[in-house]
């Protein structure tokens, strides 16, 4: 009987066995693994389902009322589509809240008017602030809101009347009542373009806030009195305007005295009144004068939230900061350049 099994002493054989073990045993791991995550995958994407379509307005109330989440949880959810700019489902979760009866109705209608505002709603959410401000006339935040909202609607005038409770709560308003007053100028269309002028410089003159926004449309309407008014020591801030203004805007005699517009406009090549440049980009462009296709390019880059926008901005419509925009240049290839010699190649 002893020599029947001597098999089952030997090494070799109890070495099979036990690897064959494990393969069986690991084999049946793995595939028990991979049965569970496709249950737990299926459960996930049935749970997730659920948010992609709300249910409707009364149901999502009575799930809401049903106080299986609570109003905080419900709150976050509707944030989280207000992050991902699904604003319509963000608007009627907070709807459905204020509908049960909201623990914390400032904060949830605050929460509402701002989705509104977000979604391009106007009148929604003026509506809304000026509800939350009947019961809540201290709310700043608020006000901000209401401010933007009139001024979005070109309704100036108004804007101009939500300062005053601003004021009176401390806030600092100055530079906003500049901005609303030079927008109020540009856009009235009984001034004609040289009292708009007389207009801006008094508010300039005044404040002393907004440069950007006063001389730009200074210098495209009446570029010799832009140059009289022109503060050099900040020609930094207007380095787009100067580089696209016309050679026949340009006054000459103040730039030969201003280190700045010297090398600037010896970059664009229209004088020669400097051999370098502390800026690296008006330095290259001076020493590649004639020898290369090259030209400045511009953006636009917020202060405060440092967002950067291929477009001149003079209220930031991220953080909604007022004269944040800084100017930022790089070197480009010159394609109008390039498109100008291609026509004439064909004459």
């Amino acid at each position: 009987m002893n020599t029947f099994f001597i098999e089952f002493r030997d090494p070799l054989f109890s070495i099979i066995v036990f690897f064959a073990i494990i393969f069986i045993v690991a084999f049946f791991s793995y595939w028990w693994s991979r049965y569970k995550r496709q249950e737990d995958s299926k459960y996930l994407d049935a749970f997730l389902r659920q948010f992609q379509t709300l249910p409707s307005k009364d149901e999502l109330a009575t799930l809401i009322s049903g106080g299986e989440l609570s109003e905080s949880s419900w709150r976050l959810l509707a944030d989280s589509y207000f992050r991902s700019g699904e604003y319509e489902k963000s608007i009627e979760i907070y709807n459905a809240i204020l509908k049960v009866g909201s623990s914390n109705v400032k904060e949830t209608m605050f929460l509402l008017g701002k989705t509104y505002f977000k979604a391009g709603f106007l009148e929604r959410s003026k509506q809304i602030f000026l509800e939350l401000l009947k019961k809540n006339p201290r709310t700043p935040q608020a006000l901000h809101y209401l401010l933007l909202i009139h001024e979005q609607m070109r309704d100036y005038q108004s804007a101009l009347e939500v300062l005053e409770p601003l004021d009176e709560l401390g806030e600092d308003i100055k530079k906003v009542q500049t901005y609303l007053k030079s927008l109020m100028t540009l856009t009235n269309a009984e001034f004609s373009a040289q009292e708009k002028v007389e207009m801006l410089l008094a508010i300039y003159e005044e404040s002393h806030e907004l440069k950007y926004l006063i001389f730009e449309y200074i210098f495209r309407v009446n570029p010799s009195l832009a140059w009289e008014n022109l503060d050099a020591s900040q020609c930094e801030l207007l380095t787009d305007i100067f580089w696209q203004l016309p050679a026949k805007s340009v006054n000459f005699d103040i730039i030969s005295k201003n280190t700045y517009l010297r090398e600037l406009y010896t970059a664009r090549g229209d004088v020669s009144l400097t051999e370098s440049s502390s800026i690296f980009e008006f330095d290259i462009l001076i020493k590649l004068h004639g020898k290369a296709n090259a030209t400045l390019a511009f953006e636009y880059v917020c202060d405060k939230c440092k967002i950067a926008f291929p477009f001149v901005f003079h209220r930031c419509s991220s953080c909604h900061s007022l004269g944040s925009a800084r100017v930022e240049f790089r070197l480009t290839r010159d394609y109008h350049k390039d498109f100008s010699e291609e026509n004439n190649s064909f004459q």
